[in-house]
């Protein structure tokens, strides 16, 4: 292994200059010097590919016992390993610039979303320069770096095509290429698209195919394979945040008719299936009772027979569109495969930037907009059962109704925007490394949130935490390296969470649950 030459806790690192007097002899073919080398990371840090959906409850992947096939996960967790007990905020914009910084969301300014800042002490939604990013710190030190799909930390003001531009993603958040929405969501047939800062349509139309999450895994597929043809040498960090499966729920409907009667018994009768098939899991304990419903969540029994296809549809649709998302990660995963540098490449899927979203109204909504601007009314059972072959079209801006968020939540309680219960908080996600994890297939059930990624990857790229960047002085990361932390086993259960940096032990079904 060669010896790292860098001071790497100041960022840029400080070039190395020649002590003494440099001469050169022209009628000298013998004088040298030292050849110009790139900078790199230290030997054997890994490629690193995050990937975090949107709006996705613990009890919706199938990797986790949902209804919704996500074999992609599936496949990433029988290599890796599942975390039953790790955490977000109950927010979209606080979960991801927490995720970026490592440090929790009041501390760089995202107490709440960027659309609802205040001049409050840690509602701004600035990041305090102070706290660097970790695309920053990965790039000063040899990454090279890209982000694709979502990015909802730009405060709304600077949230135009004249920025200021240091808290978008290809300026001062440190990706070197971006391509993405900037904001909470977007339209999936006809997204408000950026390439960098500079604003682009979409490649295509809804009729000639066009859809927002296959178009940024093109990207990020086209990315992934230029940079390893042209820099092999030098490992990617790569963000993958797909608007999906916010609302609105859009889909093609090839892949909506594969769900097709699958919800008709609706969503009390189809949480009491999930929280089953998470104890077969063992993502939920087996001694685990499963939470009631609230009496502000109506049971399917008590929702209008005439409005319950409707109802049914809307959950075909949900499920469809996040089949459909999975199936597009597993595109980046292939490449990983094709290009020789899966086992090198460190992957967290994040199964959710917060839990389901309830903000489709007790029946659902076939234009969300309407309940945003007070007129959810006008959305009658008649209107809806006569657009009901439409949902998840381009003529929709769909969202599902409460009662499938919260059993997309199964076995928590209550739903994003709900903090005081891990129905919001608590996401299923799924690490895979096999150059160093050993326990393929494992649980891991110690308490860990979204500021652990940032040190997590630090750790395995073996980078120091900066101290300063461009000058300026850094307060600590927040998060601590993820199964570095020593934890007591409290069950006959316990395993030893097995990478090659790790040595902490760890309960395997301890705590995952909905008593």
């Amino acid at each position: 292994m060669r010896p790292d030459r860098h001071a790497r806790a100041m960022l840029p690192i400080p070039d190395r200059t020649a002590p003494g007097l440099t001469t050169y002899d022209a009628k000298d073919p013998e004088t040298s010097y030292p050849p110009i080398t790139p900078l790199l990371p230290p030997e054997g840090a890994p490629n690193v590919l995050v990937v975090l959906l949107d709006d996705v409850g613990f009890g919706a992947s199938s990797a986790f016992g949902g209804p919704c096939r996500t074999p992609t996960a599936e496949r990433l967790a029988a290599g890796g390993l599942r975390f039953n007990r790790f955490h977000t905020t109950a927010l979209c914009a606080p979960t991801r610039q927490a995720l970026l910084t490592g440090r929790n969301h009041h501390s760089v300014g995202m107490g709440s979303i960027t659309e609802t800042a205040t001049s409050a002490p840690g509602n701004s939604s600035v990041r305090p320069n102070t706290k660097a990013p970790l695309a920053l710190t990965l790039r000063l030190n040899g990454y090279s770096t890209a982000q694709f799909g979502k990015c909802h930390e730009v405060p709304v003001w600077q949230a135009s095509p004249l920025g200021p531009f240091d808290a978008w993603p290809s300026a001062g958040g440190g990706f070197e290429t971006f391509y993405g929405f900037i904001g909470g969501e977007n339209n999936q047939w006809d997204p408000a698209l950026y390439d960098g800062t500079r604003p682009v349509e979409p490649p295509a139309t809804p009729e000639e195919g066009y859809h927002l999450t296959e178009d940024l895994a093109d990207h990020a597929v086209a990315w992934m394979r230029q940079q390893k043809a042209l820099m092999p040498d030098k490992p990617f960090f790569v963000y993958f945040a797909p608007g999906a499966t916010h609302a609105p729920h859009h889909v093609p409907a090839e892949w909506i008719e594969r769900y097709r009667g699958a919800f008709d018994d609706g969503w009390d009768v189809l949480r009491e299936r999930t929280f089953a098939r998470q104890k077969g899991l063992g993502v939920v304990p087996a001694d685990a009772d499963l939470t009631t419903r609230h009496d502000e969540i109506p049971a399917w029994d008590e929702m209008p027979d005439d409005l319950k296809p409707v109802l049914a549809r809307q959950m075909e649709v949900y499920a469809a569109f996040l089949e459909h998302t999975d199936h597009h990660v597993g595109r980046l995963v292939d490449t990983l495969e094709d290009l020789g540098v899966l086992d090198d490449t460190l992957v967290y899927y994040i199964v959710g930037d917060n839990g389901a979203s309830a903000e489709g109204t007790l029946q659902g909504a076939f234009n969300e907009m309407a309940n945003f601007n007070g007129m959810a009314a006008l959305e009658t059972p008649e209107f809806m059962r006569s657009k009901m072959d439409d949902f998840g079209s381009p003529s929709s801006y769909n969202h599902y109704a409460v009662g499938w968020a919260w059993a997309m939540n199964a076995p928590l309680q209550w739903t994003k925007q709900v903090a005081s219960h891990w129905g919001g908080t608590r996401n299923g996600t799924i690490v895979h490394w096999p150059r160093s994890i050993t326990d393929r297939g494992g649980l891991r059930s110690q308490f860990t949130h979204v500021i652990d990624i940032a040190p997590t990857v630090l750790e395995a790229a073996g980078i120091p935490e900066p101290t300063t960047v461009n000058g300026v002085l850094q307060s600590p990361i927040e998060g601590r390296a993820c199964c570095t932390r020593s934890t007591t086993p409290t069950s006959p259960s316990a395993t030893t969470c097995s990478t090659s940096r790790c040595s902490a032990t760890a309960a395997s079904t301890t705590g995952a649950g909905a008593r």
